[in-house]
């Protein structure tokens, strides 16, 4: 960024610091904040804050106090034509104030007293398109004679970063709204549908159960792993998942009763406590929960007992996508698993590739220790289910098995 205004070097640099310096996972809310408190600290001020004109208000954004206790609070707002900063905006006011008791204006506005304010500084805060969002000031409850050019040149600056900063977050906002949409426009509707994917015993050689996927029928069309991680980018990704178990579930009603129904969870989703009533109505002995062994766990405890209700009903718990790291051994052993399913990653090619067999054979062996049943899925050729034969996998799902079907379709071939 190249400043228009000239603060001296020190004050440039620690200003482009705050908008190129990597900050991770940082908010344009706390980048915000953090300006607020470097220039108030900088001037020497007892208030800073972000103001935005709304509807003939000027309401207060972000604000920082040397003191916490500021006589305003983020979202408080005032009649803008009686505001400083409407004033200094139409530049009918000083953007520097030195004493407010000898400014012809000001002394006379019922905010100067209201706020306490002595001496003042602010700037229009302008997007890129020229709209005045607001204002950036600061205030002291004294007069200051010393505030100068150079310290208003510094608060320009501050504003060039942060019409950056807001107008970023308006787009992310405006992108999220989109988003956040088009997730509400797929819950409860025909354009969310669940297919099912039969999982067969290979010792009875039946069909034992089904695992429920989703399917989002949409234009343009976009697979259901993007939809379940842009819900939860979204904090919809609990509504999401409870609305596809829900209509998965509906399908035990179609289906032999001796044929459970798989369906995919996260650690999130059991935690809130939405599943107990799911399956409030429903014979849980019929439902497996799988959980994917790239679902962060921050606290095994807790999720034991969210999960206890629902195993004490009946349901069973799987562990999805085992074969790829530690993570498999610690879900298993922590959250007491019934089930292994052991990753399509790991059963494709499993007969033609060593490592492979050997990684699922010492999977197999630790879940027979344990008492855990194992389900291969993703098994596409004969020869990868010749491999899991030989392994003595419990079952088996994949494509060459069969594929995932509406339910209409199940029934049919059932």
């Amino acid at each position: 960024m190249t400043f228009h205004t000239t603060p001296n070097h020190l004050e440039s640099d620690l200003l482009e610091q705050l908008v190129s310096k990597p900050t991770g996972n940082e908010r344009v809310e706390d980048k915000l904040n953090k300006l607020l408190t470097i220039m108030r600290e900088h001037l020497g001020m007892n208030v800073a804050f972000i103001s935005q004109f709304v509807d003939g208000k000027r309401v207060f954004r972000f604000i920082d106090s040397n003191n916490n206790s500021a006589a305003i609070n983020v979202g408080d707002s005032d009649p803008l034509e009686e505001t400083y900063c409407k004033k200094i905006v139409d530049r009918n006011l000083d953007s520097i104030i030195l004493d407010t008791h000898e400014n012809n204006i000001t002394r006379n506005l019922t905010v100067t007293e209201k706020l306490s304010i002595g001496s003042y500084m602010g700037a229009p805060i302008r997007l890129s398109s020229g709209e005045v969002y607001g204002t950036f000031c600061c205030y002291k409850e004294s007069a200051d004679s010393t505030l100068n050019e150079r310290d208003f040149a510094f608060l320009q600056a501050a504003c060039e970063i942060t019409s950056v900063l807001i107008e970023k977050n308006i787009t992310s906002e405006k992108f999220r709204d989109v988003c956040s949409k088009r997730i509400q426009s797929v819950l409860n509707t025909e354009k969310h549908v669940i297919y099912y994917q039969p999982v067969f015993n290979l010792q009875t050689q039946g069909v034992v159960g089904y695992e429920s996927l989703s399917r989002f029928f949409t234009d343009p069309y976009r697979t259901p792993d993007v939809w379940f991680d842009e819900a939860s980018k979204l904090r919809l990704g609990v509504e999401l998942e409870v609305s596809a178990i829900e209509k998965a579930l509906k399908g035990l009603e179609y289906l032999n009763s001796s044929h459970y129904i798989a369906v995919n969870t996260s650690p999130e989703t059991i935690l809130s406590g939405h599943l107990e009533k799911v399956l409030a109505n429903v014979d849980a002995k019929r439902v497996v929960l799988e959980i994917t062994e790239h679902s962060p766990v921050q606290d095994y405890e807790a999720l034991r007992e969210a999960l206890d209700p629902l195993r004490k009903k009946g349901a069973l718990l799987a562990i999805d996508d085992a074969g790829a790291g530690y993570a498999s051994f610690q879900h298993v052993l922590e959250l007491q698993a019934d089930i292994i399913k052991l990753d399509l990653s790991l059963t494709q090619n499993i007969h033609s590739q060593p490592r492979k067999f050997l990684l699922a054979k010492a999977l197999c062996a630790f879940a027979k220790s344990i008492n855990c049943r194992v389900i291969a899925e993703g098994v596409e050729t004969k020869a990868e289910l010749n491999s899991l034969k030989e392994l003595a996998v419990d079952s088996v799902q994949g494509f060459l098995l069969g594929r995932p079907s509406p339910i209409e379709d199940v029934l049919n071939i059932s």
